[in-house]
C-alpha cells in the first residue's frame, strides 16, 4: 500500500505517522525528541525515528514510503530544505532533508515549519475544510498563525508570514522576548494566561486550565484575567483580519481546550470590534488537536509527490 512518513518534531517530542494518500493515518508512534543531549543527538533521534519508520511501512505494507514529510518549530528554509534556527532544539543551519532523504535511501523529503504545517492540515482536511481563505491561530507557549489561500499556506516573501503573536496589542505591555512591549503572545497565549493567573491566585503552580475553570466556577479574579486575555487576542486578531479578510478564522492549542469558556466571549469580543467595512468570520475551533502536524507534514510529502507526478492526490480533490 502507497504511503508517506510524516514527522512531527516539537521541542519535548515527536510525533510521527505513515499517512495514506487519503489523509488516513495508518501507524502512528511517539518518542522523545532528546534535547537535553544536544542538537546533534536531536537529528540524529529524528533520522532513526524515520529510519524505523521506513522499517516498518516495509513489513507491513510491503514497500518503502514513497516520500516523507517533516514539521519543524523555529525558523526554516523551506525552498533548500534548511532547519535554520530552532532556540528550543538548540539547533542552526541543519540540512534536514538531505540528511533525511539519504537516510531514507533516495526517497524525497519535504520541510515545513510547524504552525504552517498544521494550518495545512486544519484548512484541508480540518476545521477549515471548504474554506478557500482561513487563518489558522494556535494559543500555546506562543501565539502563531498560518495563512490559507486556496489550500495552500502563504510562507511570506522571507518564511516568516503569520507571526500574528508578535503584532503590537498594548503599547505599554510587558516586555516580549522579541524586543517589542505589549505584544500578542505575551497577553493571550497559554503561558500568559498562566502566569497572569498564578499571580492573581496566589498559586505558583496554576496554569491557564485551573484558568479556565475558575472562569467556570464564577471566581471573579479568573474573570478578569481571563477577559483581559480575551480583549486582547480579539485586538490582535482584528488587525489580522482587516488585512486577511479570511472566510474562517480556526483557534487552536491548549488555550482553544476550554471550549466556548473562550469561544463564547471571544466570538463577542470580535464582534463588537468589527465595523461596516469588515465582514465577520467563522471563528471555529481547531479539529485534529495534536495530529494537525503528522498529517500536514504528511499533506507536504504528497503534494511533494504530486508535483513530481503533475497529479493531484484524493486529498487535495476532496477539498
Amino acid at each position: 500500500m502507497r504511503h508517506v512518513i510524516a514527522l512531527d518534531v516539537g521541542g519535548t517530542g515527536m510525533k510521527a505517522a505513515l499517512v495514506a494518500a487519503d489523509g488516513t493515518l495508518l501507524h502512528e508512534a511517539r518518542r522523545p525528541t532528546n534535547r537535553e543531549r544536544g542538537a546533534d543527538a536531536v537529528v540524529g533521534t529524528i533520522l532513526d525515528f524515520a529510519a524505523d519508520l521506513r522499517a516498518h511501512g516495509i513489513t507491513r505494507f510491503g514497500e518503502p514510503a514513497a516520500a516523507a514529510g517533516v514539521a519543524v518549530p523555529g525558523i526554516i528554509d523551506a525552498e533548500h530544505g534548511i532547519a535554520v534556527y530552532a532556540a528550543n532544539l538548540g539547533w542552526s543551519d541543519v540540512p534536514l532533508r538531505d540528511l533525511l532523504s539519504a537516510r531514507l535511501e533516495g526517497a524525497p523529503v519535504a520541510l515545513g515549519h510547524d504552525v504552517r504545517t498544521g494550518g495545512l492540515a486544519e484548512g484541508r482536511i480540518g476545521a477549515g475544510k471548504g474554506a478557500d481563505r482561513f487563518l489558522f491561530v494556535p494559543l500555546g507557549t506562543g501565539i502563531a498563525g498560518a495563512i490559507g489561500i486556496g489550500g495552500a499556506i502563504e510562507p511570506g516573501a522571507h518564511g516568516s508570514a503569520g507571526e500574528i503573536g508578535h503584532i503590537v496589542v498594548r503599547p505599554d505591555g510587558p516586555p516580549c522576548g522579541c524586543g517589542q512591549r505589549g505584544c500578542l503572545e505575551r497577553l493571550a497565549s497559554a503561558s500568559a494566561v498562566s502566569k497572569a493567573w498564578a499571580e492573581a491566585s496566589g498559586d505558583p503552580a496554576a496554569d491557564a486550565a485551573d484558568c479556565a475553570k475558575a472562569v467556570e466556577s464564577g471566581d471573579p479574579r479568573a474573570q478578569e484575567v481571563w477577559q483581559n486575555a480575551v480583549d486582547a487576542l480579539a485586538d490582535g486578531l482584528l488587525t489580522a483580519l482587516t488585512l486577511l479578510d479570511p472566510h474562517t478564522l480556526i483557534i487552536g492549542g491548549g488555550l482553544a481546550e476550554a471550549g466556548e469558556t473562550l469561544f463564547t466571549p471571544l466570538r463577542a469580543a470580535v464582534t463588537a470590534r468589527i465595523v461596516q467595512f469588515q465582514t465577520l468570520p467563522d471563528i471555529v475551533p481547531a479539529a485534529l488537536g495534536d495530529t494537525a502536524g503528522c498529517l500536514g507534514a504528511g499533506l507536504l510529502a504528497w503534494d511533494l509527490i504530486d508535483r513530481q507526478t503533475d497529479t493531484p492526490h484524493p486529498t487535495e480533490v476532496a477539498t
